[in-house]
């Protein structure tokens, strides 16, 4: 099974938003969050650090967000924030911006009705660790129906550590509508950390764990309500996906989107008159500050007949931080 949050993030249509960088439960082992997003205050829209709504509302209609992901640190301890932005978004793109929450603390009620108020339909809840296999008679079952009475979808996102029959149980029990499992991964901000725990890269992955995968396929792989969600499934499908969206909103005339959703073009210094003195039409070039981006197939043709003397192809992001991907020169 996949939930619509799911659905539209396999689409790349859901905007991240990254409300609250510290997390005070715990020091999970497995946190993946890099020096830049871990123990800070900042937000960001998807890469983009955000220093007013308007900044989150253009991420959205950068990339043409189906929904938005809240995420953290731990969105909860910032319930003002979250609650802010999950209204923020309702009221610009209406009910349909379907919207979900990750959390590793229950919150309680008072929480739940407030995300609930504030425009939340989904709520991801990943208990610690330790406790998993014991989580009946705790508040992490209390939750559940409470998250659901107060117009909650509730659910459980795990890390594929190891496989639990007990999330199974609570999908049985009607307390969780689904669990997703993402493939156990290692990033820059908990690879010591995990290789400390005994992990390891698995053979010709770049970041996914070796070892329990195939045991959780097994004992929870057929459930219905469970869907496991692979490493390059995440990179090769939800960011090229997303990046896909972004570089048709924001390609200019003569920018090539090329099949991982980056852009292409041509960047040269020359003087921007030998432009108009070539006849090159308007469309198919601006010039900026100090240089002039072209359409890369024509830059190459101008170098080769030595209509100019050099420049370089330039592939980039097509994300508000513009990170170029690589150059190739061209003389």
């Amino acid at each position: 099974m996949i939930s619509k949050g799911c659905e539209q993030c396999a689409k790349g249509g859901k905007m991240v938003l990254f409300v609250y960088g510290y997390c005070d439960q715990r020091d999970c082992f497995y946190c993946p969050l890099g020096e830049n997003r871990k123990n800070v205050t900042d937000v960001y829209a998807n890469e983009r650090l955000v220093e007013s709504d308007e900044d989150v509302l253009e991420e959205a209609r950068r990339m043409d967000a189906l929904g938005t992901s809240i995420t953290g640190g731990e969105p909860q301890e910032a319930l003002d924030r979250t609650c802010h932005y999950l209204s923020l978004l309702k009221e610009e793109f209406g009910e349909d911006h379907h919207t979900h929450l990750y959390t590793g603390i229950t919150g309680g009620r008072e929480n739940m009705r407030r995300l609930s108020e504030a425009g939340l339909d989904e709520i991801r809840f990943h208990p610690p660790y330790e406790q998993w296999g014991d989580l009946h008679g705790t508040e992490w079952e209390e939750i559940l129906y409470i998250a659901r009475e107060e117009g909650l979808t509730p659910a459980f996102e795990i890390p594929g550590i190891r496989a639990e029959e007990e999330f199974l149980e609570f999908l049985d029990e009607g307390a969780a509508d689904f669990c997703n499992v993402n493939e156990f991964e290692m990033s820059q901000g908990n690879y010591r950390r995990m290789q400390e725990q005994g992990f390891e890269l698995k053979e010709g992955h770049m970041s996914a764990v070796d070892g329990s995968r195939e045991e959780i396929l097994k004992v929870m792989g057929d459930h219905e309500k469970v869907y496991f969600c692979t490493s390059v499934f995440k990179d090769a499908a939800q960011h090229r996906r997303r990046l896909k969206r972004m570089a048709r909103n924001v390609r200019r005339e003569f920018d090539e989107v090329t099949d991982d959703g980056t852009l292409v073009y041509g960047k040269t210094y020359a003087d921007p008159e030998r432009f108009e003195e070539l006849g090159v039409p308007e469309e198919f070039y601006t010039v900026k500050s100090n240089h002039v981006e072209v359409a890369w197939w024509l830059l190459e043709e101008m170098i080769e007949e030595g209509d100019l003397e050099e420049g370089e192809i330039v592939e980039q992001y097509p994300s508000y931080d513009g990170q170029v991907v690589e150059r190739t020169p061209l003389a």
